[in-house]
């Protein structure tokens, strides 16, 4: 389970977020990313219990560094305040859909799911796919029990319909989105409980419909290209 201590250690990096704080209290920071990627490691076995599509991935490959590149930043803060982790067919450099989670105090912790900024061609062909499959898309979106879980998909959209897209098909919102996001938010007061893993996995397993709806336009795109 995610410790007390490793909330603790984002919430000082959040106020203390420079290179010598950090260097003092290394060994904090060293403790608090072995309990992320214990609970990771944990979590990715029953994960693929819900969906054997995701192979290839452990916590080595899922879990993201807490290294900033700051060289193209307005902000200069060098750490990252959260411990992330996308557990995807392959890890975290996925093309394909998968899931996400964030530990981050003070009400941003999350898990998440569907596909974030896909390249132009594997854009394209999701936009098709619901085109011409958009009754399907939008009974999993439409869903109660979805939007209960996650409310209306996240994510940036275009000002008007893409090109090559007819801007009077009924699914034209949809097609207008560049990122296809499913995200549900935990209190603090969840991430260190004894249930937080259960809780996530339930999430995902809410998540796995909308994840397959997207494999099958991703997987035309990435063999074609192979």
């Amino acid at each position: 389970m995610i410790e007390q201590s490793t909330v603790k250690f984002l919430k000082d990096l959040t106020n203390n977020n420079n290179r010598d704080w950090f260097c003092d209290n290394r060994k904090l920071y060293e403790a608090a990313r072995d309990n992320f990627i214990a609970f990771i490691d944990d979590l990715i076995p029953e994960l693929q219990n819900i969906d054997p599509f995701i192979t290839e991935v452990n916590a080595k490959n899922a879990v993201f560094r807490i290294f900033k590149d700051v060289r193209f930043s307005k902000k200069k803060e060098p750490y990252k305040t959260s411990f992330g982790a996308a557990i995807g067919k392959d890890g975290r450099k996925s093309e394909y859909p998968g899931y996400y989670l964030q530990i981050k105090p003070n009400g941003e912790t999350f898990v998440g799911g569907g596909i974030h900024h896909p390249q132009p061609d594997i854009l394209k062909s999701i936009r098709s796919e619901i085109a011409h499959n958009t009754k399907q898309f939008e009974e999993i979106i439409n869903d109660l029990d979805f939007l209960a879980e996650f409310g209306e998909l996240e994510g940036d959209k275009l000002m008007r319909s893409p090109k090559g897209f007819d801007k009077d098909h009924p699914a034209v919102e949809h097609l207008k989105r560049k990122d296809f996001l499913m995200l549900h938010k935990f209190p603090d007061s969840k991430i260190c409980h004894p249930d937080f893993k259960k809780h996530c996995l339930k999430k995902f397993e809410r998540m796995k419909p909308l994840n397959e709806y997207f494999r099958g336009p991703v997987y035309d795109i990435l063999e074609n290209n192979d």
